[in-house]
């Protein structure tokens, strides 16, 4: 492929060729080889691919089979009712409903009592906006056999009897239901369209079934970009020239946080299996016991910190120092405003989703969606990177070019952004306008072309 007169992030304006899935040539007036597909980027800004580097792809699949039961669409209990009632009209009988995005700021805390009153004759499951809980009616409860799970996460009442609440089970609840089927296809084109080449995968406690089924799918081209899949150790990579394996995913709740040395030896077997850990911190008290464990264990090059929602100043030295990435998700203070102003404490706030004051001190960034707990586009994460509200430090805010490159990193190495390069993997993003047009119009619509290893995989043409 030969792709002319693009503007080259960071190079300027030139030709680019692609050979076997690899850059080849970036120079000025390149002739067109004999068989070879031709792109006039005429003055488009030309990016590495964009990868977004925390996003559950199963879990955003099946959203688009679902009903938002949280703010902005549903604020009050009347809403949640009235919703819940109109899907039930029309779906089919033993049909599921699945909810996603609830917060207690609709209706209080759900559980099968709220639930049946509402739809007590079909199975009904809503997942928390935050999607540490689903909470299911009674109907839903007795067809996964929830009496028979006697797991921490199982909520109960004081009888003994499960309260429909469901904590970090997603897993268990997704085989019952078996969520596996969900195709994948729809979120791979979507993505497509908005310029993504890759995704990094950071569900938590993937089986190898899990791992297999989601390798076939990208083999099979139902998912035309490259995946990196969170895994645990004792899970294998199939074998695919688009899908690799990741750090292990651990996260962490503050309701249930580990003793420190129960913590701190399972960093130990995860290192001595040949992986990186990807800890999920979203709390003030996640981070520091992040720290001290990986103080005792030991830090592994590609450790890495999700979220990283409240990050102490005075830890910006030890992240730089111990080379520890942060995977961030600068939407969420625009996303979540009404809820931070409501709900964070006003001692964490100065520390609530830094950006800039990472980067400044030195600490590797990147950004990723948290799809569907986020949005899935990358150019609203952008917007708010660079046009960060007000009243959450505005300081915190950077540049277009050091947003974008949040995007730009190879899944192994999510902090340190690709080139357009010779040697470099064909994996790009053509905007249709230069780089000073799309400075003042951050939208998906300026996506003109999306390449993975050389191939197209979108044309807005």
């Amino acid at each position: 492929m030969l792709i002319r007169d693009a503007e080259v992030f960071g190079s300027g304006r030139m030709d680019v060729r692609t050979r076997g899935g690899v850059i080849v040539e970036c120079a000025t007036g390149l002739v067109r080889l004999p068989g070879e597909d031709e792109i006039n980027a005429a003055g488009g800004w030309l990016l590495p691919g964009l990868h977004d580097h925390h996003i559950h792809l199963r879990s955003l699949a099946a959203t688009y089979e679902s009903v938002p039961l949280g703010p902005p669409q549903v604020r009050t209990a009347t809403e949640l009712a009235a919703r819940l009632r109109e899907i039930d009209r029309k779906l089919k009988p033993g049909k599921w409903i699945r909810g996603t995005g609830y917060h207690e700021s609709v209706a209080g805390p759900l559980d099968r009592a709220a639930l049946d009153r509402i739809v007590p004759h079909r199975p009904v499951r809503v997942q928390h906006r935050t999607g540490v809980l689903w909470q299911l009616n009674s109907m839903a409860c007795d067809l996964v056999d929830l009496d028979s799970n006697d797991a921490p996460g199982v909520e109960r009442d004081e009888t003994g009897r499960p309260t429909g609440r469901l904590r970090r089970l997603d897993s268990w609840l997704g085989e019952r239901i078996d969520s596996r089927t969900t195709d994948l296809a729809a979120v791979s084109v979507a993505a497509a369209a908005m310029g993504i080449t890759g995704f990094t995968d950071a569900t938590p406690g993937l089986a190898q079934a899990d791992i297999d089924q989601l390798a076939e799918t990208v083999d099979a081209g139902r998912i035309v970009q490259r995946v990196h899949c969170m895994a645990p150790p004792e899970v294998y990579e199939p074998d695919g020239a688009r899908f690799t394996l990741g750090p292990t995913k651990i996260v962490l709740d503050d309701f249930d946080l580990p003793a420190f040395d129960e913590f701190a030896d399972r960093l130990r077997v995860i290192h001595a299996a040949g992986r990186s850990v990807a800890v999920h911190c979203v709390t003030r008290v996640q981070f520091i016991l992040t720290m001290a464990a990986l103080d005792s264990a030991g830090v592994r090059a590609g450790d890495r910190i999700e979220h990283g929602a409240v990050i102490p100043y005075e830890s910006l030295d030890w992240l730089r120092g111990q080379h520890i990435s942060v995977v961030t998700q600068p939407h969420f203070v625009v996303e979540r405003a009404e809820q931070y102003r409501a709900e964070v404490p006003a001692e964490d706030l100065p520390d609530l989703w830094r950006l800039r004051s990472l980067l400044d001190a030195g600490v590797g960034v990147a950004a990723g969606s948290d799809a569907p707990f986020g949005a899935p586009d990358p150019w609203s994460v952008l917007r708010a990177a660079v046009h960060r509200p007000p009243e959450f430090h505005a300081a915190e805010g950077v540049s277009l070019l050091a947003a974008l490159s949040l995007f730009f990193g190879a899944s192994d190495t999510p902090a340190t952004p690709r080139r357009i390069t010779p040697g470099a993997v064909a994996d790009l993003t053509l905007l249709s306008v230069p780089p000073d047009q799309a400075a003042h119009h951050l939208d998906a619509e300026l996506v003109s072309a999306t390449i993975v290893a050389g191939e197209l995989v979108y044309s807005g043409q």
